[in-house]
């Protein structure tokens, strides 16, 4: 087994373990559990979580396994929106400071879910079935900075605040069975898989606005940014829903090795996905909607491996994600078409020495019927037209020498809506994708069980949303560890410092209001140990 431990800047407190053992010749059992605590680096910020995951597995024969597992998590905390901007920034604060009223945003997260898993083999056919019940319970309010862009701070220092709560609880009954086999025909070798996924969803949804006495929003001094929700209850335009969802779906791909350099990969799926929308709402006039949807999707892949040390790729696929998939609780998204996505990929991977690999990969995503979320209203969905994003990716991973061992990655991005909507203009760069991104981690074997790690992380400039009015700085951050692994034992020790240089960054947003600090320099202190 495994057991860890972490203590952190902010109070934070982690502890984890994973045991397991035999229990007779035909069945076993594991227990992997979590739980933290912590205050955050943001005034007002506490968070609380522990999840438990027990599992038993059975074999009632030497072709059978059965795995019964349950799942619990338990996630409480306060919801927080960041910052707001002002000309097109964030705004200049603490990277402490809450914006809005951190005693009356709070967000919580209850799953419970139960699988089964039995795999089978017949005798060159292998089967895998997976059955799973899970349960989620959520609720969120917060009182935040308004997204609207006339809410940002303004040349006087005040600004607005909103506020809304959301209770949401959803069932998910999912089963998927897949069949593997090898077979030949004539010269060639085929490892062909099918599958059956079949699932039902069950979700409802009500989101109550906020006031501040008889009003939505509240002007506030952008050095005080505190307002008190007096109530919250519905408005007009608030949800009340109850929402169905079931899928089936019948998948059939064949991996055919051509030669001992060429396979070729060959995949098609078929989904039938139907969403039913039911408004309970009795302010407006219900909006119930129901849309079906069927789809094939099908992938394309060839593969040439001239020698072990080098393999080349290229690929193609096209997929789609139905409006009920978002489940947003809003009709204003229910019954859109379903989102339709082609990705064209060609890459390679090269052994430049043992344990040292270099990989690159170009690709094209053009995106359909794009829904994004709606600048203006947290919660909500607008469709965005046609999105094409193009890239590079390169890696390299592996020891550069027998005690420096590196993992970088790097990354360049164009991402541009294609096709104007009246939510976003044709050439406007995609909200939250850098053009390039960088990081890098370095780990030291310095002899006698002592280690260090030393890592940098650069991500350029990005728009907080598709309207590209409010820009997130780019950023550079440093970090560095120190470890010690004991001589006598399986312990190691390890001291992780994020944000070496205490630099003030923005790595995301969820609004042009609701842009998110980045931690100030932090340090966490983990002993972990195998048993």
């Amino acid at each position: 087994g495994e057991a860890s431990f972490i203590l952190g800047s902010y109070s934070q407190l982690r502890g984890s373990v994973d045991v397991g053992g035999r229990i007779n010749d035909s069945a076993a059992w594991r227990l992997d559990a979590m739980a933290e605590n912590g205050d955050g680096f943001r005034n007002g910020f506490d968070m609380k979580r522990y999840a438990v995951n027990p599992t038993l597995t059975l074999l009632p024969g030497a072709q059978t396994a059965l795995t019964l597992g349950f799942e619990h998590l338990n996630d409480e905390r306060t919801a927080d929106r960041g910052f707001p901007a002002q000309n097109g920034r964030p705004f200049g604060a603490n990277p402490a400071t809450f914006f809005g009223n951190a005693a009356q945003s709070n967000a919580h997260s209850y799953v419970d879910g139960a699988y089964a898993i039995l795999d089978h083999d017949f005798g060159g056919v292998q089967l895998k079935n997976n059955f799973r019940v899970t349960h989620y319970d959520k609720f969120y309010q917060n009182v935040y900075p308004d997204n609207a862009n006339a809410s940002s701070v303004t040349a006087a220092g005040t600004m607005r605040l909103a506020a809304y709560n959301n209770a949401n609880q959803r069932t998910n009954v999912f089963n998927q069975a897949d069949l593997t086999t090898r077979y030949n025909t004539g010269s060639l070798e085929h490892t062909l898989l099918a599958g059956l996924e079949l699932g039902h969803q069950d979700s409802t949804g009500r989101r109550n606005t906020g006031f501040f006495g008889a009003a939505t929003l509240a002007t506030v001094s952008a050095s005080a940014p505190f307002a008190l929700a007096t109530s919250f209850r519905p408005s007009g335009t608030d949800a009340d829903n109850k929402v169905k969802a079931d899928i089936a779906a019948l998948y059939l791909q064949d991996q055919i090795a051509l030669s001992k350099q060429w396979k070729l990969l060959a995949g098609l799926r078929y989904d039938h996905f139907k969403t039913t929308f039911d408004d309970r709402r009795t302010t407006t006039p219900p909006t119930d909607l129901a849309r079906t949807d069927n789809e094939w999707s099908p992938r394309l892949g060839l593969i040439w491996s001239p020698n072990p040390a080098s393999t080349y790729y290229a690929s193609y696929s096209y997929s789609f994600l139905p409006s009920g998939e978002q489940l947003s609780l809003a009709p204003n998204t229910a019954d859109l078409a379903p989102e339709k996505a082609k990705n064209y990929e060609i890459g390679g991977r090269w052994d430049l020495r043992p344990k040292l690999t270099l990989s690159a990969a170009l690709f094209r995503l053009d995106r359909d019927d794009v829904r994004s979320p709606d600048p203006l209203n947290p919660g909500f969905f607008v469709k965005t037209g046609q999105q094409r994003t193009e890239g590079l990716e390169i890696g390299l991973q592996g020891e550069i020498t027998r005690n420096w061992q590196v993992y970088a990655g790097y990354a360049h991005l164009n991402g541009r809506i294609t096709k104007r909507t009246s939510a976003a203009v044709a050439g406007a760069r995609l909200q939250l994708l850098p053009e390039n991104t960088l990081s890098v981690w370095n780990r030291f074997d310095i002899g006698n069980g002592w280690g260090a790690g030393l890592g940098v992380v650069y991500q350029a400039d990005s728009f907080a949303t598709l309207d590209n009015v409010v820009t997130l700085p780019a950023f550079t951050r440093a970090d560095g560890a120190i470890y010690y692994t004991f001589a006598s034992s399986k312990m190691r020790l390890a001291l992780n410092v994020e944000n070496l240089f205490d630099r003030k960054y923005f790595p995301t947003a969820d609004g042009n209001n609701n842009i998110s600090p980045g931690a100030p320099r932090n340090a966490r202190l983990t002993l972990s140990t195998a048993f």
